[in-house]
């Protein structure tokens, strides 16, 4: 058993859903947003500078710094005092001093803090012990050795009897380096700002938690990768990589050699396909990944994900292996197990077509249906000016089933921050109906009789529901959601969060297969710097499906499917990956002839062509964002929350080392750039 177990204590479900759903939608939360917000209580701080030597002597404070050089060892902690008896014993501790409570000159109680910052122990000075004028000058947070005897002390309540029952009479007290008395580190609702990372690490425990959980996981994932026959090699790759159109914006390395330089990777792909080809069958690694991309509550510019790649095996291979790391994941770390047996599969086209989204949280039900053929043509054109368009709609129900409270909350929504772009969609707003029974044709008036008798039977409308029509243009599904489905997901998690529906339990873990191999180019994304107009979905080492999608390359690209499969749980993609080409001439042929690749583009990836074409065995790989993963499973708003030293704001900067920072005149000298 894991200590994750014992010591997770998970939010209530409706709360973790809010978290979770709020995070997918892209809000700007946590620490940034409580800092933000002007109700919240934010201490004002004090940096370190030369004035806090103005009173004290160099010789004072290098005294103070060879006394805290030569502290004492120990092998106990407050934990160890609980679970053996220690109890009449002189013992000492390492930790850091809490609030101080003096009960007159002659008597004062402190709380101590053990190393982890996690569990708390009575320590007790009175006028019979030198310890006493010591334990008062000492300010709370200090780091300090405490040496006395263990005693039972007077409890209050049932629960201090069975976990605070201990005290420690003072013998000394030696601090190993003053907290400032200017900072507040604990306090209700305290937030530190970003700057001060290291403050809200100390003063936060569910965050120190995170990092415990977060180590955990790892061991667990590692384990299982380790256990399996044959098992996984880990395997570090270089982060000084190379600059190639892989399909993201990269982060560039200058060297001293004028006009080279590095780039840090966008993953290991290229690395991990190379190992496969050097006879190493079962490769991972917990992969730093670099991506030059504007953040998001659920992305940081460097990430972490769990990188593996499988010979001789298919994307049914991998997916199996995938599922043992969740199941493992979950049956030694969660309280609620995973479902047995292969995880649910649905294809690209079918999330798109039937909740608008290729990482659909399938809990709400809210299923999409099209219905232009049901309405009437002068409706049509006053929601959308499209010619021919597509229509489709969902039903969203309520608790209360009252359409005054429904209609309460579409107006609050629309006019919120994610709700309003949607009213300034270019194929036509969202057309909006509360289905209410005491009105004409029960609300759905503008739809005319026959129409809203059908769509009424078709979604099955009761009293107080919200019906939501949204047009788009004829053509194929492309990208990651459709506007509806935005709209879907959007305000699911809105009528949660306020109430109005109820969260649905459990982690619904979804397979979505069979993407398109090919989508059209994004002019937002760099792509792979084709002139076909085409871009891999992925990235352009993904294998076509079948041998029937293998014969559309020739024909008819846009309609081969990839073997492609992402990994979604509750709404949020936890990772993808796909079988890889493994012929050089085919993956040649995909950059020349499909994706219309200059040469010089193609020359880049000269070192993975030579190690295909050397044999390369069949081979297949996924990776797990691994930020993602522990925001899931601890329920927590924003990935900021499971890393001990995030990026903030859509710059991707670090407050708390000022990074990234300018560079001197000589720096750029010495590197060959040039100042703007």
């Amino acid at each position: 058993m894991y200590l994750a177990r014992a010591v997770r204590c998970p939010p209530h479900l409706r709360a973790t859903y809010v978290e979770i759903s709020n995070y997918f939608r892209g809000r700007q939360l946590g620490r940034l947003s409580a800092l933000q917000a002007h109700s919240s209580p934010v201490r004002s701080f004090h940096d370190f500078s030369e004035k806090h030597r103005s009173n004290v002597t160099s010789s004072e404070f290098l005294d103070k710094f060879k006394q805290s050089m030569e502290f004492p060892q120990t092998t106990l902690d407050i934990d160890t005092l609980y679970s053996q008896d220690y109890e009449g014993q002189s013992v000492l501790l390492h930790g850091y001093l809490d609030k101080r409570d003096d009960m007159g000159k002659e008597l004062s109680f402190a709380r101590l803090y053990d190393h982890t910052m996690g569990r708390t122990i009575q320590l007790l000075s009175n006028s019979q012990s030198n310890t006493l004028p010591q334990l008062k000058k000492i300010s709370r947070g200090s780091p300090v050795v405490v040496q006395g005897t263990v005693k039972r002390r007077v409890t209050k309540t049932a629960e201090e009897e069975r976990n605070d029952y201990l005290e420690i009479a003072l013998e000394s007290i030696q601090p190993l380096n003053e907290f400032p008395r200017e900072i507040v580190l604990f306090g209700k609702n305290i937030v530190h700002p970003p700057k001060h990372r290291h403050l809200q690490l100390r003063s936060d425990k569910e965050l120190r938690d995170a990092l415990r959980f977060r180590a955990q996981a790892r061991n667990v994932c590692r384990e299982t990768l380790e256990q399996l026959k044959p098992a996984f090699v880990e395997i570090e790759t270089p982060l000084l990589f190379k600059s190639t159109p892989e399909g993201a914006r990269e982060f560039i390395v200058p060297t001293r050699k004028r006009g080279k330089a590095y780039a840090l990777p966008q993953s290991p792909q290229q690395y991990k396909q190379i190992l496969m080809a050097s006879g190493i069958p079962r490769y991972f690694q917990f992969a730093r990944c670099f991506r030059d991309e504007d953040l998001r509550a659920d992305r940081q510019p460097e990430f972490t994900q769990l990188d593996l790649e499988m010979a001789f095996a298919a994307g049914q291979d991998v997916m199996a292996v995938v599922e043992e790391i969740i199941r493992g994941l979950w049956g030694n770390m969660m309280r609620e197990p995973v479902p047995s047996g292969p995880f649910r599969r649905m294809t690209y086209q079918e999330a798109m077509t039937r909740y608008g989204s290729d990482k659909p949280d399938t809990r709400h039900g809210m299923e999409i249906h099209r219905v232009e053929h049901l309405l009437p043509a002068d409706l049509v054109s006053k929601i959308t000016p499209l010619t021919d368009p597509i229509v489709e709609a969902f039903k969203m129900d309520t608790v209360e089933q009252l359409p005054s409270a429904t209609r309460e909350f579409v107006s609050r929504f629309f006019d919120s921050t994610e709700g309003e772009p949607f009213n300034k969609n270019p194929d036509g707003a969202p057309g909006i109906f509360i289905y209410d029974e005491g009105q004409p044709l029960k609300g759905l008036g503008p739809l005319g009789f026959e129409a809203a008798e059908k769509i009424q039977e078709m979604l099955d409308l009761s009293h107080g529901d919200l019906l939501i029509l949204q047009a788009r243009p004829q053509g194929p599904f492309a990208g990651g959601a459709t506007q509806l489905g935005s709209i879907r997901r959007a305000m699911a998690a809105a009528s949660i969060s306020e109430e109005l529906r109820e969260a649905p339990p459990g982690f619904e873990f979804l397979w979505i297969v069979d993407f398109p191999l090919f989508s059209p180019t994004d002019a937002s994304e760099p792509g792979q710097g084709g002139t076909a107009g085409l871009s891999a979905t992925h990235h352009p080492f993904t294998a076509p499906k079948t041998s029937s999608d293998v014969d559309l390359l020739s024909k008819d690209p846009t309609k081969a499917l990839a073997d492609h499969y992402d990994l979604v749980v509750n709404g949020v993609e936890l990772g993808g990956g796909s079988r890889r080409i493994h012929c050089a001439l085919t993956q040649n042929y995909i950059f020349k002839e499909i994706l219309k690749m200059p040469k010089e583009r193609i020359d880049e990836f000269q070192h993975l062509l030579n190690a295909l074409w050397a044999g390369c065995p069949p081979h297949a790989g996924f990776a797990l964002g691994f930020d993602r993963l522990i925001t899931v499973m601890l329920g927590k708003e924003s990935v900021r929350d499971v890393i001990a030293f995030p990026k903030i704001g859509k710059k991707g900067e670090d407050a708390m080392v000022k990074a990234p920072g300018k560079i001197s005149e000589e720096v750029a000298r010495l590197y060959n750039i040039k100042l703007k």
